[in-house]
């Protein structure tokens, strides 16, 4: 426990690591007392036919995962072979003679619980599945109300909680519950690319699954024709999570999308976020230290929406963050809370927008400021005046790639003298999903296909390229997570004087380029070249020049 501290855990996460070695030894030595083999579970890979042929229940009430199947007999893996009764009762169930292996009981817990996660919580809602839902009374201090999915509840209960949590179970960060002609269809938004949930259900349930969220979400349950937004809790495995409700009015019904913001988790991680956890390549990443490290100027982000600017600020943030500086945001919404930065969110009902926001940091005595994002005139002309009057600006606009960004704030009149002396460096970035690697396997292209994909064949000489097979890991998508890919425009004294000639973009990206500057289709490729990213995937985000 102590070396586990020392590392930078918490005393909880060591207290947890603790009991799972002690419970991996006790395993060990179990197997060896029976003289039965040992299976090491963080390296087991499952088969998933064999996983889904068992039922849930069965696994979860007996603690076992099966590893072998053949005519004659089946090999699982369980916590406790002594227990003969509960072996033999599982025989009879399972129909064949079993040959039994030892694993650690915590390990055998984790797998089940991935496997929740599988399709089968959305067909039979498991009979251990709880969630609390929590009501904020007057005093805004939440109180917990037991929403029990038990036999007697209402289907459409059981069905609405089961599908958020199984959305919660698949990281996803939407759920979009879509009406169409005869039929509602659920898809779930996983690493920025929608799948559908489950088998289409009928039209007839529409307006009762709709109703049982507005009630979720406080909305109102006769108001059909007009868009609604709401918001509600659930306690989910003892931690909280936030979601955000949008009803609209389409031709076949209403349409209702649930964010999910998990701040709990996404805490966790942010504890530990950092430039090395975004994914940038080395190069990008040295530059990035040495901007955000200035005593002043503009740090810009640019991309489209959903594309990681506001997690890439938050990494800077941290890296940065220190006793000595005060550290404001302005963001519209604070999505995720950062300890020892003050965060302030726009409120546009009443008069706070982002322009009147940043007025008042720049008189709270701040050392860098983030401003969520830079929409109009006057937040754009404050910003720069900012960072030319001595503070560390980080924000993000809007715009395809770093050459494009110029031209956003010219439109908003900045003067462009004061723009390109503010600015330090512009980061445009996209996201692309990871290969899981627990599926990832080598693949080849003829060189017609390389073409379509916008590479030639002799780019790829040498070179191995991957893709996911799709595996219960992965939910069978063959990708796990995302990254960033990036391209950074550093703003030398060439640059700069490039731009206040107003020189054509052409003329400013091939300069950027003799300096040094990778695009970001090059940066994309080398990710592909990697084995981290697939071809068809960077084909998503970036041209095909």
């Amino acid at each position: 426990m102590a070396k586990q501290v020392s590392n930078g855990k918490s005393v909880a996460d060591a207290v947890k690591f603790s009991s799972r070695a002690e419970e991996e030894a006790q395993a060990m030595a179990l197997s060896e007392r029976l003289a039965l083999p040992f299976v090491d579970l963080a390296s087991f890979r499952i088969d998933a036919d064999l996983f889904r042929s068992i039922p849930v229940e069965w696994m979860l009430r007996y603690g076992f995962v099966p590893e072998t199947k053949t005519q004659k007999a089946m090999t699982i893996i369980c916590a406790d072979p002594t227990d003969v009764v509960r072996l033999d009762e599982l025989e009879l169930l399972l129909g064949l003679p079993l040959r039994v292996k030892v694993g650690s009981r915590a390990a055998i817990a984790d797998i089940l619980q991935k496997s929740e996660s599988s399709q089968r919580v959305l067909d039979e809602a498991t009979e251990d599945f709880r969630m609390q839902l929590v009501q904020e009374d007057e005093e805004g201090e939440e109180t917990l109300t037991i929403d029990r999915i038990a036999q007697d509840s209402s289907p459409i209960i059981k069905l609405v909680d089961s599908v958020v949590f199984n959305a919660i179970q698949r990281r996803a960060s939407d759920i979009h519950i879509e009406t169409q002609e005869n039929v509602v269809i659920i898809k779930y938004r996983i690493d920025g690319v929608l799948y559908q949930a489950m088998d289409p259900i009928d039209k007839r349930h529409h307006g009762t699954i709709i109703s049982r969220i507005k009630v979720m979400s406080e909305l109102d349950i006769a108001e059909k024709r007009v868009p609604q937004d709401g918001r509600f809790k659930l306690r989910v495995r003892g931690r909280t999570i936030d979601f955000r409700v949008s009803i609209m009015p389409t031709v076949h019904g209403e349409d209702s999308v649930i964010r999910i913001l998990d701040k709990e988790s996404a805490n966790a991680e942010f504890k530990s976020l950092n430039l090395e956890v975004v994914g940038f390549d080395g190069e990008t990443k040295k530059k990035l230290r040495k901007f955000i490290r200035e005593p002043y100027g503009m740090v810009l982000v640019t991309g489209p929406t959903g594309s990681g600017k506001t997690t890439t600020l938050y990494a800077c943030l941290s890296e940065i963050q220190s006793v000595e500086d005060k550290i404001v945001t302005i963001e519209d919404p604070v999505e995720y809370q950062l300890r020892g930065i003050t965060q302030i969110p726009v409120n546009e009902k009443k008069g706070l927008t982002f322009a009147r926001g940043l007025r008042s940091i720049l008189r709270h005595d701040p050392d860098k400021i983030m401003v969520g994002e830079i929409r109009d005139e006057e937040t754009a002309q404050i910003a720069v005046q900012s960072a030319l009057t001595g503070h560390l600006v980080f924000t993000t606009v809007h715009a395809n790639n770093v050459v494009d960004v110029l031209g956003r704030f010219l439109n908003m009149k900045v003067e462009l003298y004061n723009f390109v002396s503010a600015l330090n460096c512009v980061l445009a970035q996209r996201l692309v999903r990871k290969i899981c690697p627990h599926c990832k396997a080598p693949v080849t292209f003829t060189p017609e296909q390389m073409r379509e994909l916008g590479v030639e064949p002799k780019q790829l000489e040498g070179k191995t390229l991957y893709e996911g097979k799709g595996c219960l890991e992965c939910d069978g998508t063959g990708f796990h997570g995302r990254m960033a890919i990036a391209e950074l425009l550093d703003l030398s004294d060439r640059i700069r004087g490039l731009i206040l000639e107003r020189r054509p973009a052409s003329e400013i990206k091939k300069a950027a380029k003799e300096e040094g500057m990778i695009f970001l289709r090059d940066s994309a490729l080398s990710k592909v070249f990697e084995g981290t990213t697939t071809l068809k995937e960077i084909n998503k985000v970036t041209f095909v020049d």
